[in-house]
C-alpha cells in the first residue's frame, strides 16, 4: 500500500518529483531484509513515532543495550518498554491505534532505515525473558522498510551507555527524578519510600542542577 496520498503528489508535482518518488517508493520492502536485520540488531537506539486515535503525534527516544530490538522474523520486530514517567503515551497509542514509526540512526557512518508497522504491547509476551527489567514487550508487524540517503546526518561519537539500562539481571538504578521531593505523593506503589535507600530526597531545583551537570 502507497504511503503517498492527494497532499504528498500535489507536492510531487510542485516540485517535479512524481518520477523520482514513484522510484523511490517502488525500492521500499515489506519485509526485513539481512542487511536491515544486522543495522537494527546493532543499534542501541532509535526514534519511535506513534499517534492516538485523535490523530495526535508522539515521538519518543528510545534506549538500551544494543540489539534490544530484535527482528523475530522477517516481518516482525520486538523490543521492549522499560520502567519511564508513567505516562505511557507511546504505549497507550499503541494500544489505540497500532500505527508506528520507526527511525534508527547511525551517527558515526552514517546511515539510516525508517520503519512503517502496527504493533501490539503486551506483558505477557512471550519473549518478556529475554528483556531483563522490561515491563511490556512491543511486537511490530512490519508493512514498509524504507532507506532513507544519511545527507543531513550529522557525524557524532557515541561516548558511553545510559547508567538506566537494565543490567543482564534485571536490575536497574532507581531514577534520580523519583527522588523529588513533590513527586512522593505521586509515585507508584512499588517506588515509595525508596528515595532513602539511594541518598534522600531532593528539590526540583537540585535535580534539574544535576541534569545540566549530566547527572539527572
Amino acid at each position: 500500500m502507497s504511503l503517498y496520498g492527494d497532499s504528498h503528489r500535489a507536492l510531487h508535482e510542485k516540485f517535479d518529483t512524481a518520477r523520482m518518488a514513484a522510484l523511490l517508493e517502488s525500492l521500499d520492502r515489506e519485509e526485513v531484509e539481512e542487511q536491515d536485520k544486522a543495522f537494527i540488531e546493532s543499534r542501541d537506539m532509535f526514534w519511535l513515532a506513534t499517534v492516538d486515535r485523535q490523530g495526535r503525534p508522539q515521538c519518543q527516544y528510545k534506549g538500551g543495550a544494543p540489539g534490544f530490538v530484535r527482528v523475530v522474523d522477517p516481518k516482525t520486530l520486538a523490543f521492549p518498554s522499560y520502567d519511564g514517567n508513567g505516562r505511557y503515551h507511546s504505549m497507550g497509542n499503541i494500544g489505540e491505534t497500532a500505527q508506528i514509526g520507526m527511525l534508527f540512526l547511525d551517527f558515526e557512518t552514517p546511515m539510516r532505515l525508517r520503519l512503517q508497522g502496527e504493533a501490539t504491547v503486551s506483558a505477557d509476551d512471550p519473549l518478556i525473558g529475554d528483556f531483563p527489567g522490561a515491563e511490556l514487550v512491543v511486537r511490530v508487524n512490519v508493512t514498509h522498510v524504507i532507506t532513507n540517503c544519511p545527507r543531513y546526518i550529522h557525524r557524532m561519537k557515541r561516548i558511553g551507555q545510559s547508567e538506566a539500562v537494565p543490567e543482564a539481571s534485571g536490575k536497574a538504578p532507581f531514577a534520580e527524578w523519583k527522588r523529588i521531593d513533590a513527586v512522593q505523593e505521586a509515585l507508584p506503589a512499588k517506588d515509595q519510600g525508596r528515595a532513602d535507600e539511594v541518598g534522600g530526597l531532593i528539590t526540583m531545583e537540585e535535580w534539574a542542577e544535576n541534569v545540566v551537570k549530566g547527572k539527572g
